[in-house]
């Protein structure tokens, strides 16, 4: 169970990705959380640097995609405005927003890589699938009240898997 919520890659954030890694492991496409991985929590604002980041992504070669359990709306917002499609209300880490992500990939699972701040939907939901599971530090503190006591759990099991 616990090699399910062992990432294959701890960063501190989004600009640590190891692009030659990801070329080297055979990914070609990016399942991307939004809460507290690509902006902080319940934030829309878009900055430079991350318009930069998902150019040089698409550069690359990676095709994108925003997988996200948030509403609808400010996710949609968010990912038109970074130019990349989302899937939302995804209720992660069930298979079927994944398979969502997949499809619109229009790529196999094992050309995929997961990105997330959470072990419990982002992790969890990559192993399930067979995907590369790519976990970073929250990008703020600030979060939904049902996350915050997650965390709680989620820090036992990074202690116990020593990622910390």
């Amino acid at each position: 169970m616990l090699k399910l919520l062992l990432p294959d890659l701890y960063l501190d954030n989004i600009y640590n990705l190891d692009f030659e890694y990801l070329k080297k492991n055979n990914i070609k496409g990016l399942l991307i959380d939004l809460d507290n991985t690509l902006l902080p929590w319940d934030c829309s604002d878009i900055s430079q640097d991350l318009m930069d980041w998902i150019k040089k992504c698409k550069d690359w070669g990676l095709s994108l995609c925003i997988v996200s359990n948030n509403r609808a709306r400010r996710i949609n917002e968010c990912a038109s405005r970074m130019g990349i499609p989302a899937v939302t209300r995804a209720i992660k880490p069930c298979k079927k927003a994944f398979l969502k992500g997949l499809n619109i990939l229009g790529i196999n699972n094992d050309q995929v890589a997961v990105i997330g701040d959470q072990i419990f939907t982002d992790v969890f939901g990559a192993k399930r699938m067979g995907m590369l599971a790519i976990m970073v530090k929250p990008a703020s503190k600030k979060e939904f009240i049902w996350t915050k006591l997650m965390r709680i759990v989620e820090n036992i099991v990074l202690k116990q898997l020593k990622i910390k």
